[in-house]
């Protein structure tokens, strides 16, 4: 019998279905450089060593890993209480103002005082961000989707109204971007790669298991029971936006940091929505987003390289990884069918 008598799939089960999800995602990677013309062993071979075959693609996996990481967390973290957050876009953009503009108000600090004071603005821009659509869905009960939406694009307007107009660096020769951050505030990175500390930040944070984890389950599952034991829905809704908004504002000012040298458009290139897909595909599962993230980073690394030096369509990583979520969230439900109940 593949399922226990509690009905939970055995480890042996999620194995195969792991395994066969794999293998049709390899399958359908396969067919898809065959239709677009490209010999299909050969692409899936360079694919394989942009991502992982030597230090470079390795470290460039890891780089664009980071923020996808993070912003999968900013909506994994409310997801535990059944929050649907889209909003990691607008955080991780509010997160870079508020981090930026601490260096271009103290740019002479030490690093000891001006690389914590950076991140911790960076944190507290996304909390903020993340805080005003919870404080709308607990006091008016005001959608989170809809608003994390729209305040999406208020942020990036924001940066776009910020480094075309007060924080433009004359310097620049009128490119909008903000002057260069000192060496003070930039985040430190690997040797010999851009890899940066908001990875291993990125990652500790995969630990957190929520303010009263327990608690948090109860609130999900029935709001009115959890007030029968004090608990308040709408204040663990707005700490638990603000801890997913301060993890997206820290991906923010860690691109700007390690990445970018200063602010300036175009600081994301999908990320937040990258995150919120993740997120949503490893059910919010905390473990479970890290490897995932990686292999999405893999692809975004992979296909940057596969267009510069194998004259593969720029949005052929985009396409992989939509392949990637249909499959994934396809194959393990077509089993169960298969199987049927035991």
């Amino acid at each position: 019998m593949s399922i226990t008598a509690s009905g939970t799939p055995r480890k042996g089960q999620g194995i195969t279905t792991a395994l066969v999800t794999l293998a049709v995602f390899l399958f359908a990677t396969l067919a898809f450089f065959a239709v677009i013309g490209l010999p299909p062993l050969a692409t899936l071979a360079d694919l394989w060593r942009f991502a992982a075959g030597d230090a470079f693609s390795r470290s460039e996996t890891l780089v664009k890993t980071a923020p996808i990481l993070l912003c999968a967390l900013a909506a994994a973290i409310p997801g535990r209480l059944g929050l649907i957050s889209v909003g990691a876009e607008g955080q991780l953009h509010a997160g870079a103002i508020a981090g930026t503009a601490v260096v271009l108000a103290v740019p002479d600090w030490p690093m000891a005082l001006l690389m914590p004071a950076m991140l911790s603005a960076g944190m507290l821009g996304g909390a903020v961000w993340g805080g005003i659509a919870g404080m709308l869905r607990a006091w008016l009960e005001v959608n989170e989707t809809i608003t994390t939406l729209v305040l999406n694009y208020i942020a990036i307007l924001m940066v776009n109204a910020l480094v075309f107009g007060i924080w433009r660096d004359p310097g620049n020769n009128g490119w909008p971007a903000t002057a260069s951050f000192p060496d003070a505030a930039t985040l430190s990175v690997w040797p010999g790669s851009r890899v940066h500390l908001g990875l291993a930040l990125g990652a500790a944070l995969l630990f957190w298991r929520g303010l009263f984890s327990e608690r948090v389950h109860l609130l999900r599952e029935n709001h009115k029971l959890g007030e029968t034991y004090g608990l308040d829905f709408r204040r663990y809704a707005v700490l638990l936006m603000m801890a997913g908004g301060g993890a997206a504002g820290l991906a923010g000012i860690a691109e700007v940091s390690a990445i970018e040298g200063r602010l300036q458009p175009g600081l994301s290139v999908g990320y937040g929505l990258t995150g919120f897909l993740v997120a949503w595909l490893c059910a919010h599962r905390f473990l479970a987003i890290l490897p995932v993230s990686l292999l999405i980073g893999g692809l975004i690394a992979a296909g940057d390289s596969l267009q510069l030096f194998a004259k593969v369509p720029a949005a052929s990583a985009t396409i992989l990884q939509a392949l990637l979520f249909v499959i994934v969230l396809a194959v393990p439900g077509l089993m169960r069918r298969w199987r049927g109940p035991r």
